[in-house]
């Protein structure tokens, strides 16, 4: 018959690659063969698919270069006049970096820029990836009450508020807000303007 017929070529196909290891099957051009990803212990994101394997590289020397003639005090100056106008932390090392060559605020000052903003009493009341959460969730907030039945922005709103309680958890156990601050939805509009 003809099942039988069909598993006499799959053994006799089998059997003559057993004897000739060398003779492999034919892959085609099109689909390469997987590779073994590099980066796959690296820990993915909370509530999504991605690894977030993409990040820029340290420089490798901890000095500052020889060619930055800008002084310790002088990058204090800048990064206080900065935040006075209103820049968060990250955005001030993005303008050093690009506009005044400093890769590494630490290897000029020997602190970071947060550290130098607490100690000029600058530094935001509410960490900076706490504020953008609560920033995020208020305009999810906004865009619910124009748009009620929008099912997927209400369950996205429920991840981004509970990544906020776990965040708010974190920062009470360093001490880096006061053990009494809650995040309420009501009110949170008010923390983010």
């Amino acid at each position: 018959s003809n099942k039988t017929l069909v598993k006499r070529r799959r053994l006799k196909k089998r059997s003559s690659f057993q004897k000739n290891p060398s003779a492999q099957p034919k892959v085609s051009l099109h689909c390469r063969p997987p590779v073994a990803n590099p980066n796959s212990a690296i820990m993915g994101r909370m509530h999504s698919r991605g690894k977030g394997i993409s990040a820029s590289a340290l420089p490798y020397k901890r000095t500052p270069p020889s060619w930055l003639k800008i002084s310790a005090p002088d990058v204090e100056d800048n990064i206080c006049k900065f935040a006075k106008k209103g820049l968060t932390p990250s955005q001030i090392g993005v303008i050093l970096r690009d506009s005044h060559g400093i890769a590494q605020v630490k290897s000029v000052t020997g602190s970071k820029i947060l550290r130098i903003l607490k100690a000029h009493g600058l530094a935001p009341e509410i960490p900076e990836d706490l504020y953008h959460l609560i920033k995020k969730a208020v305009a999810i907030r906004k865009h619910l009450e124009r748009n009620r039945k929008d099912k997927d922005s209400k369950f996205r709103l429920i991840l981004v508020e509970s990544r906020i309680h776990r965040l708010a958890r974190y920062y009470k156990k360093t001490k880096k807000l006061p053990p009494v601050w809650k995040y309420e939805s009501t009110t949170a509009s008010t923390l983010v303007a």
